[in-house]
């Protein structure tokens, strides 16, 4: 055995992966090398003429059950070569909708219940910079809901949770609102590592999370049966972005620069893979921390590029800071960028730089939330972005899926899921199998200071001519 296994390295070594012909011609060789090793008696003293004879006999019995399992292995090597190549995954979890089989759905609702709780996992201060605007969307349409007869006749009202540091304390909110407060189901958190959190929460807890400003396709790839994401995938928004950039830019160099957090590494990932499959690079990559207040080095070698286009991905106030600093230094191509190009701390901070950059756009203002801007505006004395239009939005479905399903939580969740597709003031709502929202998604760009569609992709010359020269 040894020998013919030194016999089968010796082969690959010198020849690489063995063919069935090649195998069956050293299994022959390695057949007549197993009888010479047995060799006749050197002496009739040392060994006698049955023994030897006993010895061959057993190593050509050896030799030739090798041969014959071997030459099994060959044949159905051989066919299985044969057989074309599917190509397919075994098991793609993204076309695996996992459905909630567990016990809860017998539960009776509670009796004598004063309030209808409902978690939120995000800042409950209209002051805060980032997130202000989704608490007042949630607690705008909480307000709606109860004046419209609550649930039964039962008001609803927010449990609201949150920590600068989510991954140390803000977990202790969402166990909290989970097992102390007994909510019906949590709104939240207010980017992709928050959402991330609560999902682990919820998955032990058997409780419903719909996410407003999750585009993190991962937190659904987890299976989780209770994750709901309102916002289209960063998968669905950089396809749309990166043939944007091929129209515009055609293929005239461009530079690509993201920042480092989570969300805009994610979406980095998914811009790369779509470029890719349109054949396009950037001429550089360049990355920058996120918070970063000094761009200086990064917009001189940006300017020094004479590239015709540069596309920013990062959060809002860091993409204003940068397309304003480059700006400032009569960087005069096209930019494009991610989805928080449309927040309104992007329009804040870059003033009129931010005109015409082109971007995803995830809320289109319309007749269908007309109603909503009106009260919103009115309200607060400013426009929603669509962060917080998608808050209003994902509390309303809620809302809704509890008065179909009740006092349950495993009712609420099939409620949830059931609704689909469920027309919002963003759009509509359409779950895949994973529970993430599939709208299409268009482009958009500012004029005059306000978000607006961008009109369709001109030709790469006509894009420069369109680009802001502040």
């Amino acid at each position: 055995m040894t020998l013919v296994m030194c016999t089968w390295q010796n082969e690959k070594m010198a020849n690489g992966t063995s063919t069935p012909e090649r195998i069956l011609r050293y299994l022959a060789v390695t057949f007549h090398r197993v009888i010479e090793s047995a060799g006749p008696p050197q002496s009739a003293q040392t060994l006698s003429f049955a023994l030897w004879s006993k010895q061959i006999m057993h190593r050509i019995f050896t030799a030739a059950s090798i041969l014959l399992a071997l030459s099994f292995v060959v044949w159905a090597g051989g066919k299985h070569s044969e057989k074309p190549s599917s190509g397919k995954v075994f098991f793609d979890a993204r076309k695996h909708q996992t459905n909630y089989s567990g016990p809860g759905r017998q539960k009776r609702p509670p009796v004598d219940i004063r309030e209808v709780l409902i978690g939120y996992f995000g800042p409950d201060t209209p002051s805060h910079r980032e997130a202000g605007d989704m608490w007042r969307a949630a607690c705008l349409a909480i307000e709606q809901a109860n004046r419209a007869g609550g649930y039964n006749g039962i008001p609803f009202r927010l449990v609201a949770g949150w920590s600068d540091n989510p991954w140390g304390t803000g977990i202790s909110k969402v166990v909290r609102m989970a097992y102390v407060d007994k909510v019906w189901a949590i709104i939240g958190g207010i980017d992709g590592p928050s959402t991330h959190l609560a999902e682990q929460v919820v998955a032990k807890a058997r409780l419903t999370l719909l996410s407003p400003a999750s585009t993190d396709k991962t937190v659904n790839l987890a299976n989780v049966p209770w994750m709901f994401s309102c916002l289209p995938g960063d998968h669905i928004q950089a396809p749309v972005l990166v043939n944007a950039i091929s129209l515009y830019v055609g293929r005239k160099p461009f530079l690509l620069v993201s920042a480092t957090d989570h969300d805009s590494h994610l979406f980095t990932v998914e811009l790369n893979k779509s470029l890719i499959r349109q054949e396009i690079s950037p001429s550089y990559h360049f990355e920058f921390k996120h918070g970063n207040q000094d761009h200086t080095e990064l917009v001189e070698k940006i300017t020094k590029s004479r590239a015709h286009a540069l596309v920013v991905i990062a959060g809002a106030r860091d993409s204003a800071r940068l397309v304003s600093d480059v700006r400032k230094k009569c960087f005069t191509g096209c930019i494009f960028g991610g989805p928080c190009m449309g927040r309104s701390s992007f329009l804040e901070e870059a003033g009129q730089a931010a005109e015409g950059v082109i971007f995803p756009l995830l809320y289109i203002p319309g007749k269908h939330s007309e109603s909503f801007e009106k009260e919103f505006s009115s309200r607060f004395g400013s426009s929603p972005d669509y962060l917080a239009a998608h808050t209003y939005d994902t509390v309303n479905l809620l809302i809704v899926a509890i008065r179909k399903a009740g006092l349950n939580r495993a009712r609420i969740c099939d409620a949830v899921r059931e609704l689909s597709p469920w027309a919002g003031v963003t759009g509509p709502v359409k779950w895949d199998t994973l529970g993430g929202n599939n709208r299409t998604v268009r482009l958009g760009t500012i004029r005059a200071g306000r978000v607006i569609p961008a009109s369709g992709p001109p030709g790469p010359d006509e894009a420069t001519l369109r680009c802001s020269r502040p």
